[in-house]
């Protein structure tokens, strides 16, 4: 629901709201302008007697006098019939500059309240500042389900979208109160809430008629501090019945001329207090320094507006299109899909088209939008990959906590369906886990958990007959894979390692080939696309339509994709890359992997790899350019066959890249392996996570394993655990 209410309908709303932002970002300079150019006597020094007297004996022809609420005085006066307003010094009454507010703030001013169309315009402001409003508490929400909770808010936030996270998070509050006042201010622009502005006190029926006292000596006027002033208009010149007006922070009222007294004071009302408030808090008048933090805040508002459009656009290309998906409320199944890569969705929408054609309607959907209750479903099927090491993937991250808050009620049968890869022991881990929280749910099963290994369609297929005779509906489940959008590279350099020790592994380096570059492609960046150490490098393999992801080395600014590719027997892709030679060319795409990356942060950094788990981790290391404090633990075979990125890890040691650098071989006489010096520097790593230090493991998945129990030995004597460290994001593995 908050995802429907932030999406599609938000970045049309966004539209209008950057309209709103920055033009408040404009209007917000001038308050802080205006104080600037303000000289604010000491409070009690100076009375409105004392100004008036000071202005009169330079405008005898003064009308009114204003004082804005940066401090700043304007007074009105006629020159020969002719109306003139001025800036004057509140000390001498003198004229600082004419007062002519100039043509573009006007017109911005215009802009801001009504778009330029009046009512209709005013109309369509509130209508922003309200949009404002739900964007602002929706896009909360939905970062604190991201990230466990509201008490986890101001966690360090992964994954797509950080950016837009961090903009929004940084900005909320002044956003809110942006909105909140803009929306006060628009319903009392239509008269929805009273504003007291309309408030006025009683003309004096009877005034004393006498001579007029100097204005210096009005006793009203003396008993008022300049700092309460808001204005002062003088009487009809001549007209000995006429009274001087004056307007307070407290309240408004007349002045006799004659005697001085104040006549018929009316102290300003609640609502009129509430709305002048509100007002200073909107505009910053009278605050200049909160104009000028809304002002910085609202400069966010256009920001996050490209960066969730780029999020709507980015999400809508990774999910195929789906026809004739209806209502959840409506459909008799429903389908739910949990995918990473978005490669779920392409099994999924097979399965949508085939129920449909079939006549059923069916609702296809993310895993997050799970919902407590389908009215109409007569089932429920699951389709889910596994992300990482047993964990959810991006779209189905929410859906186990959804289930756990569910309430007994009717529920139809379900069946779910695992993707993955047998060559991970923990193959399919999150389906396994959905099957058993539904059963502990009570849900009735309408097929046992099926699995699909490395997308294969025949068990896909196969599947799919069950499920249809399961509900009475033939289904013929013919799944054509779609390709990844793929870019040629061109191997461009290759060092060659571990041969001597029955473990050849490479360090490739590709480059986009120059003739599908063009000059500005070059100049910004190699004809590459976007990525940093620790992304991913799809390869699909010739024959092959299933990708397989190894991680850069290298960042974009380094003009190459770098990888390091161990060869297994048998293994299709890396036989494949082993082969090449430079110039030679591979099909190719990036995928982004924030999870997988150092915090933003300057406390040190604990990086382990053992064989091409370094890559990343080197990638980390070259990229260091602040000299943070990195120790790197690396493990391979021989240092002499297998020592990958030695002359490298010299040399960032050299230049402090890296700050310490600790490795372990197992073919040779020490026989050690990284998590036996993990244990030997126990208190050094003990040290340096009481530091705040974040560790950074890559590797094989039965290194990792090891690794896990040293480092829980090592960290014990602080309370601490490697489950608190993930949890804070302190702790993060590539495993494979």
């Amino acid at each position: 629901m908050l995802r429907q209410i932030h999406s599609l309908p938000g970045l049309i709303a966004a539209v209008l709201v950057s309209i709103l932002a920055v033009t408040g970002a404009i209007l917000s300079i001038n308050p802080t302008l205006e104080r600037a150019r303000s000289s604010l006597p000491p409070t009690g020094a100076f009375t409105v007697a004392d100004l008036a007297t000071k202005i009169v004996a330079h405008y005898p022809g003064a009308e009114r006098i204003v004082r804005k609420a940066s401090g700043g005085i304007v007074v009105y006066y006629f020159d020969a019939d002719v109306p003139h307003a001025d800036v004057v010094d509140p000390v001498t009454g003198a004229q600082v500059a004419p007062y002519a507010p100039s043509g573009f703030t006007r017109w911005v001013t215009d802009l801001h309240r009504s778009f330029l169309l009046g009512d209709g315009g005013r109309a369509a402001a509130g209508v922003g500042a309200l949009a404002m409003l739900v964007l602002s508490l929706s896009g909360t929400a939905m970062l604190a389900n991201r990230l466990g909770g509201w008490r986890q808010l101001f966690g360090r936030v992964r994954g797509t979208g950080r950016l837009h996270a961090e903009l929004g998070r940084l900005a909320v509050l002044a956003l809110l109160l942006t909105a909140l006042t803009g929306s006060y201010m628009s319903l009392a622009t239509f008269g929805v809430v009273p504003d007291g502005m309309d408030a006025e006190p009683v003309f004096p029926s009877v005034v004393d008629g006498g001579i007029p006292m100097p204005i210096g000596d009005l006793p009203a006027l003396k008993a008022t501090d300049l700092r309460d002033l808001r204005e002062l208009t003088f009487p009809y010149a001549g007209d000995l019945t006429d009274a001087y007006a004056l307007i307070t922070a407290d309240g408004a009222g007349y002045i006799d001329q004659a005697t001085g007294a104040m006549l018929n004071f009316l102290p300003h009302g609640l609502a009129r207090q509430i709305y002048e408030t509100i007002y200073m808090l909107h505009t910053g008048e009278g605050l200049w320094w909160l104009g000028l933090m809304l002002g910085l805040s609202a400069l966010t508002v256009p920001l996050m507006t490209g960066t969730g459009i780029m999020i709507w656009v980015k999400r809508r290309r990774g999910m195929p299109w789906i026809r004739s998906n209806v209502r959840a409320s409506a459909a008799d199944t429903v389908i739910l899909v949990g995918s990473e890569g978005n490669s779920t969705w392409g099994f999924a929408k097979t399965l949508h088209d085939a129920l449909t054609n079939a006549g059923h309607l069916v609702h296809t959907a993310p895993m997050n939008q799970f919902a407590d209750r389908y009215r109409s479903a007569n089932r429920l099927l699951i389709l889910t990959s596994t992300y990482g090491d047993g964990s959810a993937p991006a779209s189905a991250r929410q859906f186990l906590a959804r289930l756990d808050k569910l309430e007994v009620a009717p529920r139809p049968p379900v069946a779910v369906l695992g993707f993955g890869d047998r060559q991970f022991p923990r193959f399919c881990q999150f389906a396994r886990d959905v099957e058993a929280a539904l059963a502990a749910k009570g849900w009735p099963q309408l097929y046992p958990l099926h699995t699909v290994d490395r997308q294969c369609v025949q068990t896909f297929a196969r599947w799919g007959s069950e499920i249809g005779t399961r509900i009475g509906t033939p289904l013929k489940l013919a799944h054509v894979p779609s390709r990844p959008r793929t870019m040629p590279l061109q191997l461009i350099e290759r060092l060659d390692y571990g041969m001597d020790v029955q473990a050849p592994t490479a360090v490739l380096r590709f480059a986009a080939p120059e003739a599908d570059a063009g000059i500005w492609q070059r100049l910004a960046g190699g004809g590459l696309p976007r990525f940093e150490a620790g992304d991913l490098l799809g390869i699909l393999p010739p024959g092959s339509p299933l990708p397989r992801f190894y991680s850069l080395a290298s960042s974009r600014s380094d003009g190459v994709l770098e990888i390091c590719v161990r060869k297994h027997p048998g293994g299709l892709c890396s036989g494949f890359l082993h082969s090449l030679k430079p110039g030679d060319t591979i099909a190719a795409f990036v995928r982004p992997n924030p999870a997988f990356r150092p915090a933003r942060s300057k406390e040190p950094v604990i990086l382990i790899g053992a064989g091409t788990g370094i890559g990343p981790l080197a990638g980390f290391i070259r990229d260091n350019a602040w000299r943070r404090p990195i120790h790197l633990y690396f493990g391979a075979r021989d240092p002499k066959s297998d020592f990958l990125y030695e002359a490298d890890l010299k040399a960032w040691l050299a230049d402090k890249r890296l700050t310490r650098l600790t490795t372990a071989f197992s073919r040779t006489m020490d026989r050690v392996y990284v998590q036996d010096r993990i244990a030997a520097d126990a208190d050094i790593v003990r040290t340096l996570v009481a530091r705040g230090a974040q560790i950074m493991v890559c590797g094989g998945r039965q290194m990792a394993q090891s690794l896990g129990r040293a480092l829980e030995d090592a960290i014990k004597p602080l309370g601490l655990d490697l489950m608190t460290l993930k949890m804070q994001g302190r702790y993060v593995e590539d495993v494979y």
